[in-house]
C-alpha cells in the first residue's frame, strides 16, 4: 500500500472549452465602433494635453519680502 491512498481523490482535470470560432457581424461591428470612439478619445487626450501642458507655476506667488 502506498502512503497515499486515503483522502478524496482528485477530479481530473476537463478539457478547455473551444473558444467561439466565428464572430456575428453585430459583435464585429461593435468592436469597431468601440476601436473607433477609443481612437477618438485618444485624440483628444492628445490634442487638450498638446495645447496647454501641465498647469505649472499656479498657485501662491511668494515674494522675496519679509
Amino acid at each position: 500500500m502506498s502512503g497515499r491512498q486515503g483522502g478524496k481523490l482528485k477530479p481530473l482535470k476537463a478539457p478547455k472549452k473551444a473558444g467561439k470560432a466565428e464572430e456575428t457581424e453585430e459583435e464585429i461591428a461593435f468592436k469597431a465602433k468601440k476601436k473607433q470612439e477609443e481612437d477618438a478619445l485618444k485624440a483628444a487626450r492628445e490634442k487638450a494635453i498638446g495645447k496647454s501642458g501641465p498647469l505649472l507655476g499656479g498657485g501662491i506667488k511668494k515674494s522675496g519680502k519679509k
